[in-house]
């Protein structure tokens, strides 16, 4: 015969078990795919409805689609939400650069192709770092697709680039023997922990499987060759900042900016100056680091899912 103390427990692991039963995680429509485009494998995130307003998630680097882990499941119960990995990043295709350009155009041209497959007509571009770069030559390739920007720590305005930037500028000028500075400003593991850290207050509130990961990741066969091939010509994105001034002084696009003000790389100013090109942009600078879903993904998520909430009320 059963015991007492038996029974109690046998009737709590049922009402843990029905309660388990009941819960449905935001996890449940995130699901992971690759495609085709121009001869390359990209590999993507998706997650939620397919027939809801799409959110287009671009990364920074060094990370790749796994940045936007954390919010995929805030944002699915109500919107599509798609995160590509560029080629020579995350789990995409990463082809010598012999045999693919890695430039900034390219990655966008790629990115575009990508969204042309995927039957993405109309989006909200979610910009970090690299993302920034690339987004904004798909909104001047397709301003009608772009139903509105979100902007997490990705410069589009000179006064945004830090000090860590003079050692960036003189391998543009010099990429032969200024190699070795920019791998430890850059690409080090040092470099790569501080992106994240930065000047926060609060270390402890980083997982530093992030940077590990990350630098596992830039230590891969090939991928040194990849990304200064690719940072040479980061210098081409700085020059085509007048263009993506006048395209926001123009279009007006609906903006949200969350920035981490914690960033090492990218200064408070690059934020605020959104607001010059745009006044109606909502600016919101955070207690976060330059991936500031490490330290403010409740924030982040708050914020955008008020901006997204308002955009598609403004549409009915």
């Amino acid at each position: 015969m059963p015991t007492r103390i038996a029974m109690s427990a046998a009737l709590a692991g049922l009402a843990m078990q029905a309660s388990a039963s009941d819960l449905q995680s935001s996890r449940r429509s995130i699901s992971y795919h690759a495609v085709d485009i121009l001869g390359v494998n990209i590999f993507y995130r998706e997650a939620g409805p397919a027939d809801a307003p799409v959110v287009l998630l671009l990364h920074g680097f060094p990370s790749s689609s796994r940045m936007w882990e954390p919010l995929l499941p805030l944002l699915a119960d109500k919107y599509h939400v798609i995160a590509p990995d560029y080629p020579g990043f995350g789990n995409s295709s990463a082809p010598a650069p012999s045999s693919f350009e890695y430039t900034f155009d390219n990655l966008a041209r790629v990115t575009n192709e990508f969204t042309t497959k995927l039957g993405l007509a109309h989006y909200v571009l979610f910009m970090q770092d690299y993302g920034g770069p690339v987004g904004f030559r798909l909104a001047l390739a397709h301003p009608e697709r772009v139903r509105a920007i979100i902007v997490q720590n990705a410069v589009a305005h000179e006064q945004g680039l830090g000090p860590l930037w003079e050692a960036r500028r003189k391998f543009w000028a010099d990429p032969a023997h200024e190699l070795d500075k920019l791998k430890a400003n850059f690409t080090s593991f040092e470099a790569t922990r501080q992106r994240h850290v930065g000047t926060s207050p609060h270390p402890e509130r980083y997982d530093p499987d992030l940077w590990v990961d990350e630098a596992a990741f830039l230590s891969r066969p090939g991928q040194a060759d990849i990304q200064t091939t690719l940072f040479l010509d980061y210098r081409t994105n700085l020059a085509s900042y007048p263009l993506w001034q006048k395209w926001l002084r123009e279009a007006q696009p609906r903006t949200l900016v969350v920035w981490g003000k914690y960033d090492p790389s990218f200064t408070v100013a690059g934020a605020t100056a959104y607001a010059d090109d745009v006044p109606g942009a909502e600016v919101h600078i955070l207690d976060a680091g330059h991936f500031a879903l490490d330290e403010a993904t409740d924030e982040i998520a708050t914020l955008v899912r008020g901006f997204l909430a308002r955009l598609d009320q403004r549409k009915e």
